[in-house]
Formats: structure tokens, C-alpha cells, sequence
């Protein structure tokens, strides 16, 4: 499944990130569609706003169905047979929809057959893996692959919105395949455009994360396809939807937990391996200096050196080649990542 995105890109960069080529073989760019109606974030969550690539002869009868738009849709699809009159009444999940029965449920299966194809953006998603023998979910940050960004200068300029636009200029947008649809409230009012996100079984490197993940539309022919819903028919279209391999991944903070938190820390690499020592209560401390004082000194027994052995085995692909950066602050935490090669994926293990 897919429960939780990222997608902070301001409008232009996103717009850059998703140029395209025409069928004359122009280079464009995605037109903007309500662009007023999209809330940058790195934390989404269903039932708000995310962007979306569609064909613009959705919107326009008789269109080049190769231009591109970008609208901001609500993540939940609302059936346009829906007859209540809040969204929010709708009885059942349509966050995600499920390849293999994608077919047989009505408000999945009208929409795609009308060709209301769509591809979601965002810089990557959130799964969570439940750690063996207790409650604990470790929350990761999953995305495609990415090229190595280009060094920044002075601290100073990596803190700045001009910076983060060089930075994410290089960033290569996770292309997710969806399905739209348009729905009039009975008594009138503004259309709402909402979307769902397919979802297949997890690829291998996943699948010890989350047995399901989003079916994602690997590259420029893919995409075309996918939104080319004159050209391409519906049976085409669906041999697009499989588990992909080439996807990475790094675990995150569980400040990601909370859809309320929106800043760059949801995304920035932790280190797994990384303990931090419980804290002692004040009068613990209390406690101990006067033991300290107190008691009679005793040799402390040596400590046995942990094995290797011993030593938790969950991976991070990041951050064994190197450290968490000393540096302050989320922001310069995804800076110092974001200068990183990019190595292959691992696959966490269950401790």
C-alpha cells in the first residue's frame, strides 16, 4: 500500500522536473492547472492535495494528447456516481487500489475505462516495517535512484531557497500510475478532481519492509503510455503495472509519524545502528552521586567487548559508507545527503 508521500517541490522546480517532449519531438513543460490548490510538503497524507500528470485533452476537447498538465487532485477518489453531499461520507478506502482486482470494483474500474489515466509525483513515499517480537515500526523513505547532485558553496547558501532550487532541479521525481475521477456535488458546486494510487506486490528488496508498494511507471516511455489513454487502450496500458526493482530506500525518523510534522527531517537519513543512552532522572543523577560518595569503591568488572555478532544487523544504504553529519539542523542534515553518491539499495534485516 501506499499511506504517505513526499512532495515539497515548489511549482516551478516541480514543473522543471517533469519536462517532456511533445509528438514533434519539443521539449515542454507541464502547464499548471489550479497551481493555488497545491500545498508543498514533505509529509502528505490521504484526503489532502497532491499533483498529478495528466493529458490535457482531459480538460480540452480536441487537445494534442501528448501536452502535459499538472493538476493538484485530493488523494482518496471520489466516485463520480457518488451521491452524498461530502466526500467525507464515502464508505470506503480508495487511497489505494489493488492491480489484481482493479476490474471488478466499480469506482476503480468506470474511470479507467473512460481512460481517466493519470501519474502521481512526489519525491518519494513512506513505508513502515513492524521490528520482530515488537510493536515498533521503523518508518522508510523510499524513491528512485538518484544522480549525484552537484556541491554547494557556504553553509550560508545551502540554508537558502535558492539553493534547494539548484538542488532539486537534479532530483528525479517518483512516477506513480493512477487513476482519476470527477466528481459534481448533487446540489452544485465546484468539481472535484480526486485520485487513487495502484498498488502491486513489493519488488524483492521491499518486500521485507511492506508486502505491497505503489506500481511505479519507470521512465519517459512508460509515462507516455500510461497517459496516452487515446493510443494506448486500457489492456495495454495495465502490462505497465508491475513491481519495479529499480527503486532505493533509507530509514527516516518517526518524527514522519505525525502528518502534522512538515519539514526536511522526515526525509533525511537516520542511522539505525545508532543508540542513544536512556537519560537519567534528576533524582537518578541524585541518586548516584550519592552512591558515589557513599559507598565504598569498588574495581569495575571489564567490560567483554560486543562480537560482531552482537551488533544490531539492520542496513542503512546511506550511512555506512558515511555518518550522520555533525551538522545542525534537518535542512543541513538533507543537504549533506542530497551531495552523496547514490549506492544500490539494501535490503533491512529483521533483528
Amino acid at each position: 500500500m501506499c499511506g504517505r508521500t513526499s512532495c515539497h517541490l515548489p511549482i516551478e522546480v516541480l514543473a522543471r522536473a517533469c519536462a517532456y517532449r511533445d509528438r514533434q519531438g519539443r521539449e515542454r513543460l507541464p502547464e499548471w492547472k489550479d497551481p493555488d490548490k497545491y500545498c508543498p510538503s514533505y509529509n502528505t497524507s490521504p484526503q489532502s492535495n497532491s499533483p498529478v500528470l495528466l493529458s490535457r485533452l482531459h480538460f480540452e476537447k480536441g487537445a494534442d494528447p501528448s501536452e502535459r498538465i499538472i493538476a493538484p487532485m485530493r488523494w482518496g477518489l471520489v466516485p463520480s456516481w457518488f451521491k452524498e453531499d461530502d466526500p467525507s461520507k464515502l464508505q470506503f478506502n480508495t487511497t489505494n487500489c489493488r492491480s489484481d482486482t482493479i476490474m471488478e470494483k466499480r469506482s476503480f474500474k468506470v474511470p479507467l475505462g473512460k481512460g481517466r489515466r493519470c501519474v502521481v509525483l512526489a519525491d518519494g513515499f513512506y513505508e513502515w516495517q513492524r521490528r520482530q517480537g515488537t510493536s515498533h515500526k521503523q518508518p522508510y523513505f523510499i524513491y528512485f535512484p538518484q544522480a549525484k547532485t552537484e556541491e554547494s558553496g557556504s553553509t550560508d547558501v545551502a540554508e537558502s531557497p535558492e539553493h534547494w532550487k539548484k538542488v532539486w532541479d537534479n532530483w528525479r521525481l517518483l512516477t506513480m500510475a493512477g487513476i482519476f475521477d470527477c466528481w459534481e456535488p448533487p446540489e452544485g458546486g465546484d468539481l472535484l478532481y480526486s485520485y487513487t494510487i495502484i498498488t502491486v506486490d513489493s519488488c524483492k528488496s521491499l518486500n521485507d519492509i511492506h508486502p505491497r508498494m505503489p506500481a511505479i511507471l519507470d521512465g519517459e516511455e512508460e509515462v507516455s503510455k500510461w497517459l496516452d489513454f487515446g493510443e494506448v487502450s486500457t489492456q495495454e496500458a495495465l502490462k505497465l503495472i508491475h513491481p519495479t526493482e529499480n527503486i532505493t530506500f533509507h530509514a527516516v525518523s518517526s518524527v514522519v509519524n505525525d502528518s502534522g510534522n512538515n519539514t526536511p527531517e522526515c526525509v533525511t537519513p537516520i542511522s539505525l545502528l545508532v543508540k542513544k543512552e536512556p537519560k537519567a532522572s534528576r533524582s537518578s543523577q541524585k541518586m548516584m552521586q550519592w552512591l558515589a560518595t557513599k559507598s565504598p569503591k569498588k574495581e569495575d568488572p571489564k567490560t567483554p567487548q560486543k562480537t560482531e555478532s552482537d551488533v544490531p544487523q539492520w542496513s542503512n544504504q546511506f550511512l555506512q559508507k558515511s555518518p550522520l553529519p555533525t551538522k545542525r539542523g534537518a535542512t543541513g542534515l538533507l543537504e549533506r545527503w542530497l551531495k552523496q553518491e547514490e549506492p544500490v539499495a539494501k535490503r533491512p534485516h529483521n533483528q
